[in-house]
């Protein structure tokens, strides 16, 4: 573990930093994270395989303009983290509406089971029951097609003006480091 270097350079300390990246988010995060002064950990990665879905980064103490760096690091975590909520919001919602209208198709569906075991049996009110309880049963996975590629147009471009914020801050970073 101890390893003795000859070589004569000058002391750098370091800091580090571990993020929860995993497929092609890793690579983004990678390459915005390197406009802040982070730098992939190469002798930590080998240490600790068990590391994946996770970026192990480090940088130097005594980085110029770090505050500054930091400051535009935290604003880029707080857009990724916006990008994040939007993502889920695309089926969110349309996920909501469809399990209101299932529920509502099968309290109809209840109620013509109810009405056709009621003795004497109402077949009537049962037919009239089960026409909006089979609707509310099928209509469910149309709404939420629908409802899902109408959300989907919005955070589309939300989520375009986030990366482009998130390409400003990082070219002020790497200003900064430059």
């Amino acid at each position: 573990m101890s390893e003795i270097r000859k070589d004569g350079g000058p002391f750098i300390g370091y800091e580090y930093k571990e993020i929860d990246a995993s497929g092609k988010q890793a690579a983004f995060y990678l390459d915005c994270y390197e406009n802040f002064g982070w730098v992939p950990d190469e002798r930590t990665q080998e240490a600790v395989p068990a590391s994946r879905g996770k970026l192990l980064l480090k940088r130097e103490r005594k980085i110029v303009n770090k505050a500054e760096l930091t400051r535009l690091q935290r604003h880029f975590e707080a857009c990724m983290e916006e990008i994040g909520a939007l993502e889920q919001s695309r089926t969110s919602s349309a996920t909501i509406w469809a399990i209101v209208v299932g529920l509502i198709g099968t309290a109809f569906i209840a109620g013509a089971t109810f009405a056709a075991v009621h003795v004497p049996p109402r077949y009537g009110l049962c037919a009239v029951l089960a026409v909006p309880g089979f609707v509310g049963w099928t209509l469910p996975y149309f709404l939420f097609q629908k409802l899902s590629a109408k959300r989907a147009k919005v955070v589309t471009e939300l989520v375009e003006r986030k990366y482009d914020e998130i390409y400003e801050i990082c070219e002020q970073g790497n200003k900064l480091l430059n």
